[in-house]
């Protein structure tokens, strides 16, 4: 997640519901992404896909894409790098939000994406049944694929094994308020029966996984909303200095424990599940050998791994690529 993200649902951009998004413009866009401005057009991953030049011809050239912020784009690059150490030629085509991509994994311009189980859920069920679908997403990332796997099928796409690590909103406390308190979970902080002020962008009073959840769901006393964006740092700073209670940040916030702050526990399962998966176009990428190499990536990464990842990217300055090599060699994928 980037520290300069502001939502009051993850990414919502790419994990809301998205009015279809022509085609045509899609393929327009990932054209223009393709070029050598992009640091991460197929041009720019020779060097990660050399050993692999040899070997790949036709359905061995794969390109893997999607979403242009820290978390994705180091997600991109963990997919490609290790797709390329297995034969695979990988050019990469980081190009917008999921109204974008999306189509394009379907038409084939794209074959391999990192997604949000409850974002490509939305997008495929609001694709096959309209806006005002039904909502398939639960906050168990197992029911919800199963939910979503016909629908992507009808569409030629095909998600893979979600893993562990998710980008969920959560909010968080100064350590000392939780240790004082002994509050773990948001339920805990409930319990206190205090009116709260929450650090937050300004549209969370009007979103169900945000002000409205926290009254429904947890039975919290909000007083306040201080619009002061998602995770920021006068978000925080808010709480550290005691003009709000509560601040809306992320599961993939590395930067909390050394401010002193510390997240509580989403213990009744407010969000969604948002844990990161792969989806690949069936006709291009559904093969057995592929599904077998994405799915060890999946069963390695955690939370705390994508909190890592990010904050060497964002506050580090390292290149997304370089970064995903690292993880790759220390996690022996």
């Amino acid at each position: 997640m980037s520290a300069n993200t502001s939502r009051t649902s993850p990414r919502p951009a790419l994990r809301g519901i998205g009015l279809l998004a022509a085609v045509s413009a899609a393929g327009l866009l990932l054209a223009a992404c393709g070029g050598s401005s992009n640091a991460f057009s197929s041009s720019s991953s020779s060097s990660s896909s050399s050993a692999a030049a040899g070997a790949g011809s036709g359905s061995k050239a794969l390109t893997v894409g999607g979403a242009n912020f820290t978390e994705m784009l180091v997600m991109e690059q963990i997919y490609g790098q290790v797709l390329a150490k297995n034969g695979y030629t990988v050019s990469y085509k980081a190009v917008g939000d999921r109204e974008v991509y999306a189509p394009a994994l379907v038409q084939g311009q794209i074959d391999v994406v990192p997604d949000y189980v409850a974002g490509m859920a939305t997008w495929i069920n609001t694709q096959a049944n309209g806006p005002n679908a039904k909502s398939i997403t639960t906050s168990d990332a197992g029911q919800t694929v199963s939910a979503m796997q016909p629908l992507l099928k009808a569409k030629g796409l095909t998600a893979l094994k979600p893993s562990a690590a998710t980008d969920q909103n959560a909010f968080a406390v100064t350590k000392k308020f939780a240790q004082d308190n002994n509050l773990k979970t948001l339920s805990d902080l409930a319990k206190l029966g205090k009116t709260l002020k929450l650090a937050a962008p300004p549209e969370c009073p009007t979103r169900p996984n945000c002000e409205i959840g926290l009254k429904k769901t947890y039975g919290l006393k909000i007083s306040q909303v201080l619009p002061l964006g998602f995770g920021t740092t006068q978000a925080k700073q808010a709480v550290l200095t005691g003009k709000a209670d509560v601040v809306e940040t992320g599961t993939t916030d590395a930067t909390l424990d050394a401010q002193g702050l510390v997240v509580l526990q989403d213990d009744k399962n407010l969000q969604e599940a948002e844990n990161i998966i792969p989806v690949v176009n069936t006709a291009k990428a559904g093969s057995p050998e592929i599904a077998n190499l994405l799915d060890k990536v999946s069963a390695t990464l955690t939370t705390d791994d994508l909190a890592q990842l990010n904050a060497k990217v964002d506050a580090q300055r390292q290149k997304p690529e370089d970064v995903a090599k690292e993880y790759i060699a220390t996690k022996g994928l």
